[in-house]
């Protein structure tokens, strides 16, 4: 018979020198079986502190007694437990909302260097799968389940993944294990229960190795993804460039290297990159890139995604968060010293040197003419331009006002007037302060 614990062991090797070790509990069998061979392991074998947390959703009636359950569980194994209790937004998918609800959880109570061990097993690889495939999914999400990945400051690992479902329930029965039964798997008004009642049982009839070679795609598939990662990371290293403005600090790409790559190249590139700051779009939405790219040179287009924007400006390519994307609060703020002080929404502004008199910040209105040594007035759109400020940030600079004439522009010193030139104006965005 398959040794589960020998199988656990050794996934667990290169995270012997972790903190700590905390198993997602839920009380259902998996989870259940994977608690019992961590806390029969620890006394064993020398591995780091071992514990466990359980997500309280509320959703169902039945779940009110599951953190008891959970609590003598544990107590058996003399493993400690800690109960969360979180809020499932109401959504259209009840699965999707508990899971965000859940990984908040996780990451909310994670320590730094911990590792959370999950219960996925091979069956649930194939129907990630197969959910996956319905929906239309690409290389990335064909790979399927990953064994292991960073999460917040410690990181996932799944060392049940290669082991069958099967197996799992016979060493259940083997150690006389009690779990609990969650109704609603038992109903296929979910895709994934609807896959595991009435779709893999007949693949499996039909072909029996399928579940052995479905994880061997999904292993192929990971392997085709980091060859795709390793070019689109060469790609984005000759694209990714600094903003227009050393103090704009907003990623941006250049839009010249993008276009000599193929299509395909430039949207391999564009997934590696945003991969981290935003939902990808799916396969019909990607005709906003064409028409970003595309567009005419005095064009300023935005590709609006998830929580953000791609906009195009001065041959470059910026990725907004929705930050940028709406303006600022109206501001009114007096200045009589030195100091740094909040802007609403906005950052914070930095005044050094001395302040003879009161000054006024505001954002751009429209109109404001700047004073400049040698060249008399000049119209701050036209100030603008010649200092590549792409116009995203154009209202959110702060102007400084001496007696209703605008005299200084925060982060150009170039634009002061003679009469505030011992003054040093800075401004850090809410984006800037927060990095």
């Amino acid at each position: 018979m398959l040794s589960i614990e020998d199988e656990i062991l050794t996934a667990l090797q290169p995270w012997r020198a972790a903190c700590a070790l905390c198993v997602a509990f839920s009380g259902g069998m998996d989870s259940t079986v994977l608690l019992h061979a961590m806390a029969r392991l620890a006394q064993s074998h020398c591995l780091p502190p071992l514990r466990a947390i359980y997500i309280h959703h509320g959703l169902q009636e039945a779940a009110e007694a599951w953190p008891a359950h959970c609590q003598r569980v544990c107590d058996e194994l003399q493993v400690p437990l800690r109960i969360i209790s979180v809020a499932v937004a109401a959504t259209a998918s009840v699965e999707q909302a508990a899971r965000t609800a859940r990984y908040a959880a996780f990451v909310e109570q994670l320590d730094a260097d911990e590792v959370l061990l999950m219960a996925q097993h091979q069956d649930d690889q194939i129907e990630t799968l197969l959910f996956r495939l319905m929906r239309g999914t690409g290389v990335a999400g064909l790979r399927g389940i990953p064994l292991t990945r960073a999460l917040s400051c410690g990181q996932v690992l799944r060392p049940l993944l290669g082991i069958s479902q099967q197996h799992i329930l016979e060493y259940a029965q083997q150690h006389q294990l009690q779990w609990v039964e969650d109704p609603s798997n038992g109903t296929d008004d979910f895709d994934r229960n609807y896959l595991r009642h009435q779709v893999v049982p007949a693949l499996k009839a039909r072909w029996p190795q399928m579940q052995q070679n479905m994880q061997r795609t999904a292993q192929h598939m990971g392997e085709a993804q980091e060859l795709l990662d390793e070019l689109a990371a060469q790609d984005l290293q000759r694209a990714q460039i600094e903003p227009a403005l050393a103090w704009l600090h907003v990623p941006c790409v250049n839009l010249d290297v993008l276009r000599e790559l193929s299509v395909l190249r430039q949207k391999n590139l564009l997934r590696y990159w945003l991969a981290p700051l935003t939902l990808l779009p799916d396969t019909a939405h990607w005709v906003g890139w064409d028409s970003l790219r595309d567009a005419q040179v005095d064009a300023q287009p935005i590709w609006r995604l998830h929580n953000g924007a791609l906009w195009r400006s001065q041959r470059r390519v910026y990725w907004l968060s929705d930050f940028w994307l709406h303006p600022p609060a109206d501001l009114d703020l007096t200045v009589t010293g030195p100091g740094r002080y909040l802007l609403p929404g906005n950052g914070y502004l930095q005044i050094e040197g001395e302040v003879l008199q009161p000054l006024q910040v505001r954002y751009r209105q429209g109109a404001e003419r700047f004073f400049i040594a040698g060249r008399g007035h000049r119209d701050l759109k036209r100030l603008l331009q010649e200092h590549a400020v792409p116009t995203f940030i154009r209202g959110r600079v702060p102007i400084v006002f001496l007696a209703e004439q605008p005299v200084a522009l925060a982060n150009m010193p170039s634009l002061s007037h003679p009469a505030v030139q011992g003054l040093r104006v800075t401004w850090e965005s809410a984006v800037a302060a927060e990095s």
